[in-house]
């Protein structure tokens, strides 16, 4: 049995929510990813639009993109090399699913296997920790703005101070020299 990956690399950001795809909740709740599906369509009332909802097309292929491109360094065998007898690949004309956090934990709900409610405990607070490390950003950013805000008035106090030094800085216009002698006016 393989190792799952982190968490947090499982939670991806689409139509702006953090959710995680049901290949990866069925990996982590131990089930195949059939039979993640057909027990949430069982329990269809229970996963309203916002717990869960199928990815479009352009969505799957623009996620396909990106794990193309993070996995081109990664050695991964090649797939006429693999045994395909047990059809772990999700069949291509199904769109897959993505859930939100209340959708992962209504799943390993309806899943009620002891690995599912173990997992589910794990699934929670790695989205709770994504929603942390967003807000922190947010909370460095709104410092950062008021940071630049203050400057951006030092600036100007600045400028002020500079432009009534510069008459004080410049030697004062030396008077004219007189001159010795009888100058006819």
């Amino acid at each position: 049995m393989k190792p799952n990956p982190p968490l947090e690399s499982l939670i991806l950001s689409l139509r702006q929510q953090k959710v995680i795809l049901d290949s990866d909740l069925a990996g982590l709740y131990g089930v195949p990813t059939k039979r993640l599906n057909e027990q949430v369509k069982r329990n269809a009332d229970r996963f309203p639009k916002d717990f869960m909802f199928q990815l479009t097309l352009e969505e799957r292929l623009d996620l396909k993109s990106q794990m193309a491109i993070s996995c081109a360094d990664a050695e991964l065998p090649n797939r006429s090399q693999i045994a395909t007898g047990s059809q772990r690949h999700r069949d291509p004309r199904f769109l897959p699913y993505a859930f939100t956090e209340h959708g992962a934990l209504m799943a390993a709900n309806v899943l009620n296997s002891p690995q599912a409610v173990k997992m589910s405990v794990y699934v929670v607070r790695a989205f709770i920790k994504q929603r942390e490390i967003l807000l922190a950003q947010a909370d460095v950013l709104k410092r950062l703005a008021q940071m630049d805000a203050k400057l951006l008035q030092h600036d100007d106090v600045l400028r002020l101070i500079w432009s009534e030094l510069q008459p004080l800085l410049s030697p004062p216009p030396s008077p004219p020299k007189r001159q010795i002698g009888f100058h006819p006016s």
